[in-house]
């Protein structure tokens, strides 16, 4: 008998796909060790295991991981759900796929809370700001774990929002409700929750232009937080034109900036910008120069180069997009390929190996015989978090031992050196969370409606 009636109907998550990227031997599984010092007390037991193992092979790291990961997996059940940000280094990537976690970009990573409802303990490798995203649009029943709490993100931290509020509420004095955030996922909570209140949206490297010319059809005046990089290539790429655009100094200068002590003409230039750039950047993204691109163009490589790099490589290059994008765009490119990527290193080297794979060859954009330092620049910060980082938090978690520092709230604010945490009390943490989780919705909106 056929069916009647409305049937249901499912929806396949499609958020994060397999990298492919799998372990080989004789490949150092961590790039580098970090000192014992650096691991917070309840982790230096699992620490001085994995510093006195004879080798980062494989075959001598994973059967130690494996004693304490495959009995806390067991224990956890399909109530865990570990994710990775593609940046992280060494081959903790491949660790946690190896595990059954996902590796994603950073918009990816913070949906999974709402995608698996049915998971109720998410264990991120990454930094502090991506792991928050996840907890900002988790439910009360879910839990969101870091395994380095002090793994940060530099960008992020010169726009601390002690850094920043005091700009916005002398720029909000000047134009109240013209005035509004837009907060790159690369900030804490409550910078997110500023923009939720400021009536603007979160954004990425992957739907930034989107949510600019959302804001920009406001007719508002948009404050951009924290990159300046890839606020001026979003300007260029919705059409506002460089006299339109004003920096505002990041770090500790821009929260002491006084409007009445600007001149004149600068004054001036202010009244007339549609967009604010907070003047953050990323380390990482700003090594690369037009000479990098002349080499690599030189010996027949395609240029391509994540919006974070300054204006004048993305318009050298021949591509530019988020992570997520830049993997892609390789990956699905015919066999002889030749492509130069203008990203962090740490990705850079996984991608080439498997595009190697595939026949395509693949260089990090700065690694040239050049004056200069040229390297491959990867994220010291994420790489913080290490095998004996993962091990401790789910050997931990499998027990009921977790500490409660690796423990990701909204709001929470952690010192990347000294490793202590600011949390707020329930009533400003559910603030922030209100706020913030607006301003994420608004994102997702946006990205899904256009």
């Amino acid at each position: 008998m056929e069916p009647t009636g409305p049937q249901p109907r499912s929806k396949i998550d499609r958020s994060i796909r397999p990298s492919g990227i799998v372990l080989q031997p004789d490949i150092p599984i961590c790039q580098t060790d970090l000192p014992l010092d650096w691991y917070q007390e309840e982790f230096k037991p699992y620490a001085e295991e994995y510093l006195s193992l004879g080798d980062r092979k494989p075959e001598t790291v994973l059967p130690w991981m494996d004693s304490y990961i495959c009995p806390a997996l067991e224990k956890l059940g399909p109530e865990l759900m570990l994710l990775a940000h593609y940046y992280m280094g060494g081959e903790v990537v491949k660790l946690v796929e190896r595990y059954g976690g996902h590796v994603g970009d950073s918009y990816a990573l913070a949906r999974q809370s709402i995608l698996h409802p049915e998971r109720k303990i998410f264990v991120e490798s990454a930094v502090h700001f991506m792991a928050e995203a996840i907890a900002l649009l988790a439910a009360p029943d879910q839990r969101v774990y870091i395994t380095n709490p002090k793994s940060g993100c530099t960008m992020e931290m010169m726009a601390k929002e002690f850094m920043v509020t005091p700009a916005f509420e002398k720029l909000q004095s000047r134009y109240g409700d013209d005035l509004v955030v837009v907060a790159y996922m690369n900030t804490s909570g409550r910078l997110k929750a500023l923009a939720g209140q400021s009536g603007g949206a979160v954004c990425t490297s992957s739907n930034a232009s989107k949510v600019v010319r959302w804001a920009r059809a406001q007719g508002r005046r948009i404050l951009f937080v924290p990159d300046e990089h890839l606020g001026r290539n979003v300007a260029a790429e919705v059409g506002i034109p460089e006299d339109r655009i004003f920096l505002w100094p990041g770090g500790h200068e821009g929260s002491e900036l006084l409007l009445e002590e600007l001149p004149k003409q600068v004054l001036a230039q202010l009244d007339r910008a549609e967009l604010i750039l907070w003047g953050s950047f990323c380390g990482v993204h700003t090594i690369f120069s037009a000479e990098h691109v002349a080499y690599w163009r030189e010996r027949g490589f395609s240029v391509v180069v994540h919006p974070e790099c300054p204006r004048e490589i993305v318009d050298l290059a021949d591509a530019s997009g988020s992570t997520s994008f830049l993997w892609k765009h390789v990956l699905d490119a015919p066999a002889g390929s030749s492509f130069a990527v203008g990203t962090e290193g740490h990705f850079v080297r996984n991608l080439r190996e498997q595009a190697g794979q595939r026949g395509v060859a693949v260089q990090h954009l700065a690694d040239v015989p050049l004056p200069g330092d040229n390297r491959e620049c990867g994220c010291a910060t994420m790489s913080r978090n290490d095998p004996p980082h993962l091990v401790a938090m789910l050997d931990l978690l499998g027990k009921g031992e977790a500490p409660d520092l690796n423990r990701v709230l909204p709001g929470d604010m952690v010192d990347e050196v000294s490793g202590w945490r600011e949390r707020l009390d329930e009533k400003g943490r559910a603030g922030v969370a209100a706020n913030a989780r607006l301003a994420l919705e608004r994102m997702i909106e946006i990205t899904e409606v256009e």
